[in-house]
């Protein structure tokens, strides 16, 4: 079949080299001119996405660039003296296997693993889809597809074409990530400052030419479109003033730093990812928060099964169907989890801040062969995306083969 991707981030590129894997012939397209550099966040991978990667053949690519951090060092808002954990046994207790990443670089890793056996055609978007699979974008150029997947992202424009405007859940909270000097951040260390409603931190890796700064903050529903960089820098400002000088520090390069993402964590909540020969994939079709709730972990799962049920030899709708089924369980749990860690990540007291940075500090003074066996307790919470099992489909990648 011809298949058409919309996006070319994480989701979009690792759909299809399975697609391409199971026969089928793909195309690409991705609004921005080139491939999306925006001097995005870290983002992790849990154990299956590790699997999925690994029979990819890239996860050794993905560990070399890995941001190595080991480190955390908070300072509670008023106090001076900061609150240190090891980040490597807090991962540890929620995952066999687990690697941290920044996601221009795993975006760029799946890209190039996919280049040569697929069509990307960057700087265009899909401005309409019929129902008999005539394609129309915005450069004018109309194409027939047997079947179209959105995987770009929260603020989809396939969703929106096919499923108009669908209910979106605000958790509560806004995250930010900036760009700046490199000398800011300290390789294999996340350093920062916490309060009550706000958090911001600068880390760095060996191999980034630069250092990002995060913020998370707990506020209403603001005002502002997904677009105006102008309007959600203001928002910024706004939200951490005062929280401390070095924060302020960091906070003016906000004009002058090369990247800059701001957005609200937001859940999608739909069950059905799919109508006609149109599915969702990832953040596009059950998004369940950035950077709380396993996202790309879950879009990495959902690419490969969305692939791997239309291998399998019956109808769309029918893989379409397996699709969710498969995913549903995992979907429902990421969205709870997340909304209990945004929760703990941002706390709204400065009781809730002591509780999370001793937490934090206490969990990671525990010796390995008892953090490992509390966190197994709670399969449905903290080891969660281990306990989503990994099909093997028949289809061999490039790497490990499937056990």
């Amino acid at each position: 079949m011809r298949i058409l991707v919309s996006g070319a981030s994480i989701a979009g590129p690792v759909l299809a080299y399975w697609l391409v894997r199971n026969g089928h012939e793909v195309t690409v397209v991705e609004r921005s001119p080139v491939l999306r550099k925006t001097g995005g966040h870290a983002v992790d991978l849990f154990k299956p996405a590790m699997d999925i990667s690994e029979r990819m053949g890239v996860l050794p690519r993905i560990e070399a660039l890995a941001t190595g951090t080991t480190r955390l060092a908070f300072v509670r808002e008023g106090t001076r003296r900061p609150i240190g954990a090891d980040v490597t046994k807090l991962f540890a207790a929620a995952s066999d296997r687990h690697v941290e990443v920044m996601r221009d670089d795993l975006s760029e890793i799946y890209y190039d693993a996919t280049r040569a056996d697929v069509e990307y055609v960057f700087g265009d978007s899909i401005a309409s889809i019929g129902d008999d699979g005539d394609v129309t974008f915005d450069s004018g150029a109309p194409r027939r597809f047997d079947l179209v997947v959105g995987a770009d992202g929260l603020h989809s424009t396939v969703r929106r074409l096919v499923f108009g405007e669908v209910a979106k859940t605000f958790v509560g909270a806004y995250l930010a990530v900036l760009s700046v000097p490199r000398e800011l951040g300290v390789p294999g260390a996340m350093t920062g400052h916490i309060g009550p409603g706000r958090s911001a931190a600068v880390y760095g890796a060996r191999h980034l030419d630069d250092a990002r700064a995060v913020f998370l903050f707990r506020s209403p529903e603001l005002a502002y479109h997904h677009r105006d960089v102008p309007r959600q820098k203001e928002l910024l400002r706004e939200a951490f003033a005062g929280l401390h000088p070095q924060v302020d520090r960091w906070l003016s390069h906000l004009d002058s730093g090369r990247a800059f993402y701001f957005d609200s964590i937001t859940q999608l909540r739909e069950d059905t990812w799919s109508r006609g020969r149109v599915a969702l994939v990832g953040d596009a079709g059950y998004c369940p928060g950035p950077a709380i709730g396993g996202s790309t972990s879950l879009a990495v799962l959902g690419a490969y099964v969305l692939a791997g049920e239309l291998g399998a030899g019956a109808d769309h709708e029918a893989a379409f169907a397996r699709y969710e089924h498969e995913m549903r369980d995992i979907v429902h749990r990421s969205r709870a989890f997340a909304l209990g860690v945004a929760k703990t990540l941002i706390p709204a007291s400065r009781a809730g801040v002591w509780g999370l940075t001793r937490g934090a500090q206490l969990l990671t003074a525990l010796p390995s062969w008892l953090a490992r066996p509390l966190a197994r307790l709670n399969s449905r919470g903290v080891r969660m995306h281990d306990s989503m099992r990994v099909r093997d489909y028949g289809v061999q990648g490039a790497g490990v083969p499937a056990p």
